[in-house]
């Protein structure tokens, strides 16, 4: 018998008995948890839309400023919006597959990378156009 203090205790709702690959409820989770990622795709992409509305059409007339740098990094937000619903969509698939085959499917480095080198371009571009505009 062994000693119940040096033994873990079994997580709620698990059996030591049962099988990953025959884990039904782990599949269902984890097929949740993929479509909430494809969902925070999509909200990051609306928040995406929303800034590329506000900086592109409306700061230019609430701030009386020449409308076309606005417009331009407006555009940079909106091309921001459709890449995050493009990766989003491929990645919702790829993480689908994934689930099917019971294996693992890390977000590529290549897209992480892309991503933040376009987050921090904006991010400069908006820095810039605020110091230049006051």
């Amino acid at each position: 018998m062994a000693d119940s203090a040096t033994e873990p205790a079994p997580v709620a709702g698990t059996s030591p008995a049962a099988s990953p690959a025959g884990d039904k409820g782990a599949a269902s989770r984890t097929g949740m948890a993929a479509e909430r990622t494809w969902l925070a795709w999509w909200r990051t992409a609306l928040g995406a839309s929303a800034g590329a509305l506000g900086v592109g059409r409306l700061a230019p007339q609430v701030l009386h400023v020449a409308p076309a740098p606005y417009v331009v990094l407006g555009c940079g937000y909106a091309v921001l919006a459709v890449s995050l619903l493009l990766i989003g969509a491929r990645r919702q698939r790829d993480l689908q597959e994934a689930i099917d085959r019971g294996e693992q499917s890390p977000l590529p480095f290549a897209v992480v990378g892309g991503f933040t080198a376009g987050g921090i371009a904006l991010a400069v571009m908006t820095v810039v156009l605020v110091i230049a505009q006051t």
